[in-house]
């Protein structure tokens, strides 16, 4: 007996609990809009941030002239997270290739899936499964010709409540095979407000 109301007050709390996480009132909203709740890095920075660069690059006379003929091959490298913040730098890089690939003036490779890329391609050779007609050859990639990578950093100024954040985020394109940084842009925030009562 002790157990079956055990077993019901468990399964009562448990009910009662999954009430809770789905009480409220949830509606969608635009992911364009823009959005103010707090001074910390966010959704209207990172369109802010992808729509300039884009902007910039593809109207920089340079670039223009090497996309007239051809789409160059080009990577992203990981943008360097310089701010106080745990951001996803990751999601505006990939904001920005999906801009520029879009815009049919580059080709992209992409490094972060090359380890699975040689796992398939190891098995194609290797395993006897696939037929060797149809199989992919090793050696046949095509070279990036240029780099994209990047910085973000941040100055925090917090004074009688208010704090005032300055992020900077700065891109550049550069050549792989000489160096050279063809092109560079930054994009520059500033968001201000009122610090929480607790000091968060």
């Amino acid at each position: 007996m002790k157990i079956k109301l055990m077993t019901a007050a468990v399964v009562a709390g448990t009910a009662l609990l999954g009430g809770c996480a789905s009480t409220g009132n949830v509606s969608y909203g635009d992911a364009q809009a823009v959005e103010t709740l707090t001074t910390d890095f966010g959704s209207t920075d990172l369109q802010m941030i992808a729509t300039k660069m884009v902007d910039d690059m593809l109207s920089f006379p340079p670039v223009v002239q090497m996309t007239q003929s051809r789409r160059p091959v080009m990577f992203v490298d990981r943008i360097k997270n310089k701010t106080q913040e745990h951001i996803d730098t990751e999601s505006i890089t990939d904001t920005i290739q999906n801009k520029l690939i879009n815009s049919g003036k580059f080709r992209f490779v992409d490094m972060t899936s090359v380890g699975a890329m040689a796992d398939q391609i190891a098995y194609q050779k290797q395993s006897g499964m696939v037929d060797q007609a149809t199989s992919v050859r090793a050696g046949k990639q095509i070279g990036a010709e240029y780099m994209l990578n990047g910085n973000l950093s941040s100055i925090v100024k917090n004074s009688g409540g208010k704090s005032d954040v300055y992020y900077k985020f700065t891109l550049k394109l550069q050549n792989i095979q000489t160096g050279i940084v063809e092109w560079t842009s930054e994009k520059e925030i500033r968001k201000s407000g009122k610090r929480s009562t607790f000091g968060l």
